[in-house]
């Protein structure tokens, strides 16, 4: 028989290639190896520990300091908060008690300010009350004058009147002791 090169050739092949990959009969994944897990778990355990420190060690502390910081700073913000609110509440009570003390400040100047100015026209009004009386008075004793003048001359004044109406209607005048002795008895 004959040997073909090119199937040897093909046979090596394949043979190498199945060494390659873990070898001939036992084949499939290195992993399931029973003969190399030794060395996977150590590598294993050696990785976990490794991670292990990385984490307890640098992250951890890392995370733990920056959640830290974000709670200390989300309670002082809320300390600070809850404090401008108490201080605002108190502005709020001091102003509203300015407010009112104000307001009453402001009645009372209002009522104060209404009281003098109604007695101020109080006391205008009698000054002027007291003036009007004071010249009704004068008019009156200067009306009481003129009428007792011509009270005087309203006898004469009648009497003159009687002696023309009489010579009118008659046409003969009376003698003036006549016509002040009609205008007596009419009296």
């Amino acid at each position: 028989m004959a040997t073909d090169p090119h199937s040897e050739s093909a046979a090596h092949g394949t043979a190498t290639t199945e060494a390659a990959h873990g070898g001939g009969e036992a084949g499939g994944l290195p992993q399931f190896d029973t003969s190399v897990w030794g060395g996977q778990i150590v590598y294993l355990l050696f990785l976990f520990v490794v991670l292990y420190l990385l984490i307890a060690k640098v992250f951890a502390p890392r995370l733990r300091k920056v959640m830290d910081e974000r709670a200390t700073t989300i309670s002082t913000a809320i300390a600070t908060a809850r404090q401008v609110q108490a201080e605002a509440a108190e502005q709020a009570a001091v102003a509203k008690a300015e407010v009112e003390q104000a307001r009453a400040s402001a009645r009372a100047t209002a009522v104060a300010a209404r009281a003098r100015v109604t007695e101020e026209a109080n006391a205008r009004a009698a000054a002027q009350e007291e003036i009007v009386n004071a010249r009704i008075a004068e008019a009156e004793t200067a009306i009481g004058k003129t009428r007792d003048a011509a009270m005087v001359h309203v006898g004469t004044i009648a009497s003159d009147t009687v002696v023309s109406i009489v010579d009118r209607l008659t046409g003969k005048a009376p003698t003036a002791a006549e016509a002040a002795a009609a205008v007596k008895g009419a009296a």
